[in-house]
């Protein structure tokens, strides 16, 4: 997880940081072109951005995850279908619109791709396409062909990897970089994500790049050990998109690591990433942490993790920096029956202080007033009503700490153990999704 010390006082200090994680792997270059359109569905103007990353030549060093949703997007049939590809040597993403279900989409998506592909000199079957935004609109594709040219001109490793962590970014307050580097190389992902998001994977686009020398196969069962274990445990409202991929992508160009020394530093980029993703979601005031110990299998853990993040009774309590930990305890009994195990030995703390045991609750006004106390010092913004006839709005554009609600249980019934991050459900959720079209 995300250092808790890191504390940023401005926007200014946070992107200076962002700035800092931001430098390319060897053998990587970033373009970003931004165009004004008007949907076909819509009679709005609209602001797309097209973010291309490049290698200096195909390589076959890449590994892709998608969503598990059953009613995908075309760059989702696409990517896969590209999964099988010998090399990869560019992805092009737009922002907007997510071409999910849309007339011709599959044909509209191809043709960007083989547009991306002659200008860059590559294959077609090298470049691996990727949309976020409004589901059900048609890409414009027109505009989107005639803007390519510039984005490809803009090809530069000189600002990193920064211009291409803000051109991903929809309903985001902010971008997202994290870094981990080796002796031999570096790997730097960043992601996009807000909203709709409950993996099996989540309305996230997550591109991870590295300069590491390591196999294809070796990638691809790395990727999906530390998506398992990063992204698949993350939760803001249970909704599962029909849009998100996850890409790691090798140059090659860099030294060989120790392959659990490159499967710690791929972990804890997307880990990082996942918990920046919780922290940026729409309208989140806390993130939670919620571990799972004590439980017969990684399965049971997580399940319970997410029932804990998903309950809107928690959420809601977690918002107002109420400390109801009858809620907590609730959550975990309504599903522990469905994974057939006994709660009699559970034990629950919230900030390291015990709230419940041996089946009964452990509170007083002491302890009252210390969990209120922890749940505000995690609190990332506090809520002021909007101006009449205007939306909610976060009164920041960056996190000014990543600190976190700790809520642990044990359930003394094993060895296995499991982190869920979550967050609590506002106002501003609300309103951002009611408005999200209109």
């Amino acid at each position: 997880m995300p250092s808790t010390d890191l504390v940023f006082r401005s926007q200014a200090e946070h992107r200076a940081w962002l700035a800092a994680q931001a430098a390319l792997p060897r053998g990587f270059r970033v373009g970003v072109t931004r165009f004004a359109f008007e949907p076909a569905e819509a009679p709005k103007r609209a602001q797309m951005t097209l973010t291309l990353i490049a290698a200096a030549q195909p390589t076959p060093a890449f590994a892709a995850l998608f969503t598990r949703n059953a009613c995908p997007g075309a760059p989702i049939i696409v990517g896969r279908q590209r999964l099988a590809a010998p090399a990869l040597g560019a992805l092009v993403i737009n922002n907007k619109v997510s071409n999910v279900g849309a007339p011709g989409g599959v044909a509209d998506c191809e043709a960007v791709c083989a547009a991306t592909a002659r200008l860059l000199g590559i294959p077609e079957s090298a470049v691996l396409p990727a949309s976020t935004g409004v589901i059900g609109w048609k890409l414009p594709l027109s505009a989107m062909l005639a803007a390519l040219p510039e984005a490809v001109a803009a090809l530069s490793a000189a600002q990193g990897i920064l211009p291409a962590a803000e051109g991903i970014c929809t309903t985001d307050l902010y971008p997202k970089i994290r870094r981990a580097d080796l002796p031999e190389g570096s790997i730097v992902g960043i992601a996009k994500g807000a909203g709709m998001i409950e993996p099996n994977l989540a309305t996230m686009l997550v591109f991870v790049l590295s300069d590491l020398a390591i196999e294809r196969e070796a990638l691809r069962a790395d990727l999906a050990w530390a998506v398992e274990r990063s992204f698949n445990r993350l939760t803001i409202d249970s909704d599962t998109s029909t849009s998100d991929m996850v890409v790691a992508w090798s140059s090659g160009l860099g030294g060989r690591p120790e392959r659990a020394a490159f499967r710690t530093a791929l972990l804890r980029v997307c880990g990082d990433l996942a918990e920046d993703i919780v922290r940026n979601g729409e309208g989140v005031h806390h993130v939670l942490r919620i571990r799972v110990r004590g439980a017969p299998s990684e399965g049971v853990a997580v399940a319970l993790g997410k029932a804990v993040a998903n309950s809107p009774l928690v959420q809601c309590a977690m918002l107002g920096n109420d400390p109801n930990v009858g809620r907590i305890v609730a959550a975990l009994g309504k599903v522990a029956p469905q994974l057939g195990i006994d709660l009699a030995r559970l034990s629950v703390e919230i900030g390291g202080i015990v709230v419940y045991r041996d089946g009964a609750f452990r509170l007083d006004r002491d302890k009252e007033a210390a969990l209120h106390a922890h749940l505000r010092q995690a609190e990332l913004y506090a809520s002021a009503p909007p101006a009449e006839g205007l939306r909610f709005r976060p009164p920041i554009s960056w996190p000014p700490h990543e600190r976190a609600v700790e809520i642990a249980a044990d359930l003394g019934l094993g060895e296995a153990e499991a982190t869920v991050l979550g967050a609590d459900r506002s106002h501003e959720y609300i309103t951002e999704n009611a408005d999200y079209r209109s």
